[in-house]
């Protein structure tokens, strides 16, 4: 350039040689018109015409010359000014006026920069570059060589660029961020920080990428005067408590930081495993990846700020955990030891470690923090500076550390719990809901753990009681002693829910061994009764097999035998346990449903409204099972030692019977299970069986008739053969024996085995049979009956009657065939000679007599009056074979009148053939006749005129 230019001229050449990035002819230029082109000037027209997508390394030395003022000696040569030459200085004046230059300062410059004009040309510089050429890429080059130039673009490269430029091309270029470098500068600071951690932890299994993110992303953006928005100390608000200051100036001071800790949490509330991970790898503000680009520091108000904000953040997050698993347990013990060690306090040993050593959690330090008032911190405001839970101290940290082992044994212990569950149960100690939880755990325990394990149960039994206090024995400095998740249960109740379990899992040996032969006794001797009692019952209440030497009975009997010293076999409730053993086995040898389609288990016996009625489906249900009546009977009995029949001792452990009323239970019973295998046997049609109970057993079982006083006998003084009391508890007696007293015979009946002493006329014996039924019913029937049962009497008695007549007439026409053969021509066919014998009389007076009598009978119809008296004469005429009968007849009958003690006769031991004392012998049958008149006479004897009173004492004195 030999022409000497002016200086517009020389501006517009400078324009033009930057316009076309000739950087050489530029420096050339620059250093012939220093005073021309100075450093602003310069500096204006390489912002305004340079190309932006000029790479930064091809003019970043051109910008230091710039700065330093002196530029570096070239052998460029002469420019070409043909550009410039032609114009006029006027020309070129008005051009230079055109050039709009752009002002190296703007509104967004840092106060600092306000006087560096190379720093305001490197932030526009590089906002430009992105936005024209989106050469985010390249800006490194441009601003790497002048990070130790101002702090200003020490902070643009390493709390924008650097984040912007990893997230976009090196993290996730993928999803690249679609803001520019001055967007994404002007953004509000949380929408900052979401867009870069938007990426982090999503769809990735490997969570380690995590920790990078915190470090390389968040760490160097938080390096920037610009994202502590609040300065003022706290003082500073007026109108403000200082507890409310402290709280503002809490969350003011960094937004974007505050951000971080709401994703860090909300993570832990919906992917737990992107915050373990990220607390376990990252350890916090320290963490920061600045990329090489120096270092960078922050004032002891924000690093401090930083440090107890992230410490809470991360207490937080372990609260916020919302699966209630073993792993995610031990990620939230993960996050309280990381926290433990960055507050350096004693981090303690490893979960799994903890969980076997169980180690005491100090009740000085956590028990003001067991509070109920602090349930509500559980779930609200766990960033809150004012939550005393997730305050970095070491009490919230020893209390997140009891609740987390806490959660972790009820976890792998088959009862799921959280962190916040834990803290729940320990804070609120809540009864009733501790109550539920240890329930669940005892079951969970017998249902799914090794049954023959000793460690196993062993181990869980200390599991629950380190529960209970986490191990803390020497008490609070309140005196009171440290309450955990199940604090407010006694340890009684945990000793019995876990010997419970025991006994449910056949661990008897252990269980003795705990509770009976340790010398500290955990258990006292009642409780200790009471709990083995109420296990046995739940075991038989589960068995599904009546036979005691299988399944849940079986268990049953092994429960009270395993604790010999305390169970001992006199004790009424063992005795009734035996009891309802035997009677559950018995049913075993029946076939049983007492519901159609459901099998018969033994809880039915205990829960059944009416056990004895279980005996009546034994019967319908098992042919011939009424010959087994003493097998019944001694079933009956065993319910009733039981205690089944009294409705009061429903429980695990009743009370002790009443004497007296377990005899009148057990007669009762004994009752009516005779009175139901009678109804049985009528039902198939073994009348024989069935009066063989009447007249044997329920004449033994029934009372004796009361004695009667009165010397004269009146309608309204009939004695009813029983007492008020035995009639009323005693309903069934009666009622067999009339049923039976009304059987009559059939093609199906069947026929009796032996005979013995009684009539060979089967009908006449039936009859006789059924009059002995009824003499047992009237004898103890309750009043209001008596009607019913006479009626029926003197319709058997008509009926015998008629049969004893018929018999007689057949046996004089016998006679008269006889005499008729031996007078005539049937002497041919009597053997021996005997033809010519002299022949008798065609009938004889009395069999005369004793049709004239029955004929009279059958015409007149018979009153109850005319039925006593003719029974009396019948009896006295028809039964002429026994001369005893017309001595001690008279006397048994009215023995019976007056309530004396014929009745009691009729045992089964009187039923015998032989009497003793008697010389003679007298058919039962006609004892039991006896029997029947006597309470005829007693029931009307006022009809008849009889003395009552005469014939008991004749009675007396005849026996």
């Amino acid at each position: 350039m030999s022409l000497v230019l002016s200086p517009p001229k020389i501006v517009l050449l400078a324009v033009e040689l930057a316009a076309k990035a000739d950087i050489d002819g530029l420096r050339h230029l620059a250093a012939r018109h220093d005073t021309i082109l100075r450093k602003d000037i310069l500096l204006r027209i390489l912002l305004t015409y340079l190309p932006e997508a000029l790479p930064s390394s091809k003019y970043v030395g051109f910008l230091e010359e710039i700065e330093r003022g002196e530029y570096s000696e070239s052998d460029y040569g002469d420019i070409d000014s043909s550009a410039v030459e032609g114009l006029s200085d006027q020309e070129a004046t008005k051009k230079v006026r055109k050039l709009h230059l752009l002002q190296l300062s703007s509104p967004d410059t840092p106060p600092e920069a306000a006087e560096d004009s190379t720093t305001q040309f490197l932030l526009r510089r590089a906002y430009k570059v992105d936005e024209e050429a989106g050469l985010l890429d390249s800006l490194p080059d441009l601003l790497v060589p002048f990070l130790d130039h101002s702090p200003c673009v020490r902070t643009l490269m390493v709390s924008a660029i650097l984040p912007l430029l990893r997230r976009n091309f090196e993290y996730y270029p993928a999803s690249p961020i679609p803001h520019t470098l001055y967007s994404f500068q002007r953004l509000p600071d949380r929408t900052a920080v979401s867009l870069l951690l938007d990426q982090t932890g999503e769809g990735a299994e490997d969570h380690t990428s995590i920790a990078r993110d915190l470090r390389g992303l968040i760490g160097p953006w938080l390096y920037n005067e610009k994202r502590w928005t609040t300065r003022t100390n706290e003082s500073g608000i007026e109108g403000a408590s200082s507890d409310h200051t402290s709280i503002v100036i809490e969350q003011e001071l960094c937004p974007g930081w505050a951000e971080v800790l709401e994703w860090l949490t909300t993570k832990a509330s919906k992917s737990w495993r992107v915050a373990v991970s990220a607390i376990e790898e990252w350890d916090g503000p320290d963490d920061v990846d600045l990329g090489g680009y120096g270092a960078m520091w922050l004032n002891d108000q924000e690093q401090e700020h930083l440090e107890r904000t992230y410490a809470r953040a991360a207490l937080a997050s372990a609260y916020l955990i919302p699966e209630a698993s073993q792993e995610a347990l031990s990620g939230a013990h993960s996050i309280v030891t990381k926290i433990m060690g960055l507050l350096d306090q004693d981090q303690g040993p490893p979960l799994q470690s903890a969980a076997s050593l169980l180690p005491p959690i100090s009740a000085q330090e956590i028990s003001h923090l067991l509070s109920a008032k602090n349930a509500t911190w559980l779930r609200n405001d766990l960033l809150q500076e004012s939550n005393p839970l997730t305050t970095p101290t070491k009490a919230a940290t020893q209390l997140l550390y009891g609740l987390t082992l806490s959660a972790y044994l009820l976890t792998r212990n088959g009862v799921p719990c959280t962190v916040r569950r834990a803290g729940e149960l320990a804070l609120l100690q809540d009864e009733r809901d501790q109550k539920s939880e240890a329930a669940k755990l005892t079951h969970t325990l017998s249902s799914s753990g090794p049954k023959s394990d000793d460690k196993y149960w062993t181990k869980a039994r200390k599991d629950i009681l380190w529960l209970r206090d986490w191990g803390s024995e020497e008490g609070t400095s309140s005196g009171q002693q440290l309450k955990g998740v199940f604090g407010q249960l006694k340890r009684e109740y945990l000793e019995v829910e876990i010997l419970k379990a025991l006994l449910a899992n056949t661990r008897y040996s252990l269980a003795r061994s705990l509770y009976e032969d340790s010398p500290d006794k955990p258990l006292s001797e009642k409780v200790l009764q009471d709990t083995v009692f109420a296990a046995a019952y739940n075991a038989f209440d589960n068995a599904s097999n009546p036979n005691r030497a299988r399944g849940g009975l079986k268990k049953c009997d092994d429960i009270i035998k395993a604790f010999p010293k305390t169970i001992e076999k006199s004790l009424p409730a063992t005795k009734r346990i035996e009891a309802l053993l035997k009677a559950t086995h018995a049913l075993s040898e029946f076939r049983i449903v007492l519901k159609q389609g459901e099998p018969f288990t033994p809880v039915l016996l205990r829960v059944h409204q009416d056990p004895i009625a279980i005996v009546g489906k034994i019967l319908e249900q098992n042919p011939k099972s009424y010959t087994r009546v003493h097998d019944l009977v001694d079933l009956g009995a065993n319910m009733v030692a039981a205690g089944l029949t009294t409705r009061s001792s429903r429980g695990a452990n009743p009370p002790p019977p009443n004497p007296e009323q377990e005899r009148a239970e057990r007669e009762t019973a004994e009752r009516r299970i005779t009175a139901m295998c009678i109804d049985a046997a009528l039902t198939e049609d073994d009348f024989e069986t069935a009066y063989s109970y009447v007249t044997n057993r329920l004449s033994a079982l029934s009372p004796p008739p009361a004695p009667s006083h009165s010397k004269s006998a009146s309608p309204t003084s009939i004695p009813t053969g029983a007492g008020p009391a035995a009639a009323a508890a005693d309903d069934y007696s009666w009622k067999a024996a009339l049923q039976a007293g009304k059987y009559r015979r059939t093609p199906r009946t069947l026929r009796p085995t032996h005979l013995g002493t009684a009539s060979a006329n089967p009908e006449i014996r039936h009859l006789e049979q059924r009059i002995d039924c009824l003499s047992t019913a009237l004898r103890i029937a309750p009043a209001p009956t008596l009607t019913e049962i006479l009626n029926a009497f003197r319709r058997a008695e008509e009926e015998l009657v008629a049969a004893l007549a018929a018999e007689a007439e057949q046996e004089s026409a016998w006679d008269e065939r006889a005499d008729q053969g031996l007078g005539g021509g049937a002497a041919a066919i009597m053997p021996g000679g005997f033809g010519g014998a002299a022949a008798a009389p065609p009938a004889s007076a009395a069999a005369k007599t004793r049709r004239d009598s029955i004929h009279q009978v059958e015409e007149k119809p018979m009153s109850l009056f005319d039925l006593s008296r003719a029974s009396v004469a019948s009896a006295q005429r028809n039964l002429t074979a026994l001369s005893s009968l017309q001595r001690s007849g008279l006397g048994r009958l009215t023995g019976f009148a007056s309530g004396g003690e014929a009745g009691g006769a009729l045992s089964a031991t009187s039923g015998s053939e032989d009497e003793c004392g008697e010389s003679k012998r007298v058919r039962k049958r006609d004892q039991l006749r006896e029997a029947a008149m006597g309470s005829l006479v007693s029931g009307v004897g006022w009809l008849i005129g009889a003395d009552n009173n005469a014939a008991a004492q004749g009675g007396h004195e005849e026996r």
